[in-house]
């Protein structure tokens, strides 16, 4: 490791996006922690990715901080909380700074005040040349030269500055309290629905839905969620619809189409209840949202309907069905469709989605199978089947 950054022990490490951006920064973090003793991460973040502090084993400290170039729910016009943000990181007497961001946002205006707060090392991507703002600049080659899932990217930042890990998973704990939470949710619900199916079985199956996403460009409609949890309910014990409060009509558009063994979990769930809900399920079918970086950080096999337009984003090693229709206009970025029929999305058809599911659970039950038989003939026990990565990894599914 650069020798500098090495001796570094408190590390500001800035995210200012999203929750799943957060969840895909995961594995640099991790990098950053085990590049030395000692080390003391803190995390300066967004409202929305703040929700995660208590579920980041390799992060010490989350600040929450709505930075005004990054878009956020409420605009504000006072700078008041900006030069108060800038007093508090003078104050925390950090080492270094990383700033993570993704290839269309710039490090500028966060590496501004990372060096007005005195911090001395400063790492970002960079398309521009950034003068003094940062000492360590890894130069933008996207999306000229290549594109990377954002994951990998984050990993190449801090590798740099000589920061790696063996592990490139994700991370998200959601804590032993959500755990006997949802156990608990979850037997009611079953109560409610008349049991389970297949009660011999031992464990109750369960597929979490989670129709909403954040831009209306990323949303398969909810009618369809409906109607493709309704065909493979057969194969359910049950089947939990998850979102906000705010997403209430469309849950109900899911439960009415899904039948009886839905549960509409409408606001329901904290962040720690939802990642255990779905660390439990079998299977999670749902948008492109926070939901999908959740189940890959906890395991969690996905039939993710991701609209084309951004390529960063999908499922990073758990097994997995992407589903789209290629299009010309792939790769927008958008969050509102131009196109006519939103193609890239509504033309995935309901089929396509029961026939994800079915592959997906084929392909999981026959490599437990495997595993059982190769245990077998070792004269050993059986391994039991846990949440962790059971089935190779599967990439995109397109339609002309």
């Amino acid at each position: 490791m650069n020798a500098a950054w090495h001796r570094a022990r408190r590390i500001l490490c800035v995210r200012l996006d999203s929750l799943g951006d957060v969840l895909m920064t995961t594995p640099a973090l991790r990098a950053l922690k085990e590049g030395g003793s000692g080390r003391r991460l803190t995390l300066l973040t967004s409202r929305t990715g703040a929700a995660l502090a208590p579920h980041l084993p390799m992060v010490d400290d989350v600040w929450c901080y709505d930075a005004p170039w990054v878009r956020h729910p409420d605009v504000r016009g006072d700078p008041v909380a900006d030069l108060d943000m800038i007093d508090r990181l003078l104050a925390g007497r950090f080492d270094a700074a990383v700033i993570f961001t993704v290839y269309s946002q710039n490090p500028l205006p966060a590496a501004m005040m990372c060096w007005l707060a005195g911090i001395p090392l400063r790492l970002a991507h960079c398309r521009e040349n950034p003068y003094e703002l940062l000492t360590d600049r890894v130069p933008e080659t996207e999306p000229d030269a290549h594109v990377r899932h954002e994951v990998a990217r984050q990993l190449a930042l801090v590798r740099a500055v000589g920061a790696t890990t063996s592990d490139w998973r994700m991370a998200f704990e959601p804590g032993d309290a959500a755990r006997r939470a949802v156990h608990a949710r979850l037997r009611a619900a079953l109560q409610r629905i008349g049991g389970a199916r297949r009660p011999e079985a031992g464990r109750a199956r369960w597929l979490v839905v989670h129709p909403g996403a954040s831009a209306a460009s990323r949303r398969w409609p909810a009618e369809r969620f409906g109607e493709a949890a309704a065909a493979v309910a057969p194969l359910f014990d049950g089947i939990a619809v998850t979102g906000s409060a705010g997403e209430r009509a469309l849950i109900d558009t899911v439960c009415e189409r899904a039948g009886p063994r839905a549960v509409p979990l409408a606001g329901a769930l904290p962040l720690g209840e939802l990642g255990a809900l779905i660390e439990r399920a079998d299977l999670l079918l749902s948008n492109n949202s926070g939901p999908v970086h959740l189940a890959a950080a906890l395991g969690t096999p996905v039939v993710d309907l991701y609209a084309l337009t951004n390529p960063q984003h999908t499922p990073w090693r758990v097994p997995h069905r992407v589903l789209n229709v290629d299009v010309p206009c792939r790769n927008c970025y958008r969050s509102t469709c131009n196109q006519p029929g939103h193609p890239c999305l509504l033309g995935v058809r309901v089929d396509d989605v029961v026939a994800a599911v079915h592959t997906l659970l084929h392909d999981r039950a026959r490599h437990a199978q495997r595993t059982a038989a190769r245990a077998a003939a070792r004269g050993a026990e059986p391994v039991a089947m846990s949440a962790s990565n059971v089935i190779p990894f599967v990439h995109v599914i397109t339609r002309n």
